[in-house]
């Protein structure tokens, strides 16, 4: 296998997990002062999960700043002092969350073992169970995020280019010279991606992780063939079945 890089541990828990107004996150007053870096960095990550939960809830367009800023607990010129506006704070919050989710995958795909078809269904169960633990951010990240502007987009399409990785040590794929295989591999993602996407957009987030089986063969048949990817979607043991964990999620909601 070859390798992946390894990046740091990703922040956690993912943007909109948490209510914004979330006590333990206030600007307590007193006689110690926060920095005023602390508290800008508190501010953001309360405006992340505002915005994730207004966005899911009301849709991008609908959702306004002040909406964003009530959600949060944040004043309007607090938001202003951090985004533009808010396409400009939709990309923050996408950016920092996917980047959570991107670190997640690639340490499942490391840690899963030197077999291809064993590291990709850890990844892509992660990638589930992830999703599934926090639907406010599945619900902005996969199907808002066409709302939120060509910027956006982009980096939508960026993050799915960026997901070929995981196909690296996938084999050569077809003998036939008829089938390009950098093609193939984003055939591929973009149909895993159609596939979470849609189960997002009816509502049926927390049933993402019975997805796994298909979606693992749809993404390991290509390159080993029916009889290895029916293979591949057996649980590699006994319990890597879904995961009641939540990985992004607080344990106790606020």
């Amino acid at each position: 296998m070859s390798a992946l890089r390894h990046p740091q541990p990703a922040p956690i828990p993912l943007p909109g997990a948490r209510h914004g107004r979330d006590p333990d996150r206030a600007i307590k007053r007193g006689p110690r002062r926060v920095s005023a870096e602390v508290v800008a960095a508190t501010q953001r990550d309360r405006l992340f999960d505002g915005l994730v939960r207004e966005v899911a809830t009301r849709g991008y367009d609908n959702a306004r700043v002040t909406d964003i800023c009530r959600a949060a607990g944040v004043t309007r010129p607090a938001f202003y002092a951090l985004f533009t506006g808010k396409e400009d704070a939709f990309l923050a919050a996408y950016r920092h969350g996917i980047a959570v989710v991107s670190q997640l995958m690639e340490n499942a795909y490391r840690d899963a073992g030197p077999h291809w078809p064993d590291a990709a269904r850890a990844a892509l169960r992660t990638l589930l169970e992830v999703l599934a633990s926090v639907p406010a951010f599945a619900r902005m990240a996969l199907v808002e995020v066409d709302a939120a502007g060509p910027d956006a987009r982009r980096e939508r399409d960026a993050l799915l280019t960026s997901f070929r990785r995981f196909f690296a040590d996938a084999g050569p794929g077809p003998t036939t010279g008829d089938v390009d295989r950098e093609l193939l591999v984003s055939t591929v993602v973009g149909g895993l991606h159609a596939t979470i996407r849609g189960r997002v957009a009816q509502g049926a987030i927390e049933e993402l992780p019975a997805l796994l089986p298909v979606l693992t063969y749809a993404a390991t048949a290509p390159f080993l063939g029916r009889d290895a990817a029916s293979r591949a979607t057996r649980p590699v043991s006994p319990g890597d079945g879904p995961s009641t964990a939540a990985p992004c999620a607080p344990s106790q909601p606020h």
